[in-house]
């Protein structure tokens, strides 16, 4: 049987890498009595898949993960029993049974959404509200993207489902697929050249408030949370 789990991460657990995590929720499960599927072989480890793995330094209200179970007596007593043995910063928020057709969190992912603020001291001059039209406006938002290989040009504007401007913060649904997989400090530097500014280092407090998956086609995307496919 597959569980997804939904999990908040915040404070100075935000400065967790990825691999940290997942092996804090192996001791977790180990901890909370979770009958856990292991996999055969020489070397057994927990079945678990993540979504998308989040930076270091970004809090989340949305992150998802999968595991095996053998057998377990409730969702909510799964959720209790992780909650207890864990730590302050990263919280269980709901646990659900996957359909056997359901694909895992990693393979699943889609999009997800953010909301970004700037740091105290560190906005820009520009009226951003002014400048965020003609930027959404444009055919094209090339950048340049740095990779292992080199650089290449990147059009961040098929990937950029939603950009908005409200009370200080923006909140965006961009492109979080392995093919697209747009960071929010990639719209931020491409919206302040548009202004001739550049972003300031350390400059964005960001928040990933959810991560989803496609049910609809490629052709006409139809998004749903991770957390509701049950």
């Amino acid at each position: 049987m597959k569980l997804r789990i939904k999990f908040r991460k915040y404070g100075p657990v935000r400065f967790i890498g990825h691999l940290d995590v997942m092996r804090f929720f192996q001791k977790a499960i180990r901890r909370a009595g979770i009958d856990v599927t292991y996999t055969t072989g020489f070397s057994p480890h927990q079945v678990m898949s993540f979504a998308a793995p989040l930076g270091v330094g970004l809090t989340s209200n949305g992150e998802y993960m999968d595991i095996e179970v053998n057998s377990f007596h409730s969702c909510q007593d799964v959720l209790e029993r992780l909650n207890q043995a864990s730590v302050p910063g990263i919280e269980v928020v709901s646990v659900k049974e996957l359909p056997k057709e359901a694909g895992n969190a990693m393979a699943s992912v889609a999009a997800a959404s953010y909301t970004v603020r700037f740091r105290e001291g560190r906005a820009p001059a520009a009226d951003l509200s002014a400048v965020l039209p003609g930027f959404l406006g444009k055919k094209q938002i090339v950048i340049t993207k740095e990779t292992k290989k080199g650089s290449r040009e990147v059009d961040l504007k098929p990937g950029i489902y939603r950009l908005e401007w409200s009370e200080n913060a923006f909140f965006m649904l961009v492109d979080a697929s392995s093919g697209g997989n747009i960071k929010p400090v990639q719209v931020i530097e491409a919206l302040l050249a548009e202004c001739g500014e550049t972003l300031p280092e350390n400059a964005l407090i960001i928040t990933r408030e959810e991560v989803y998956t496609n049910v609809g086609t490629q052709e006409k995307q139809k998004l749903v949370p991770l957390g509701e496919i049950s």
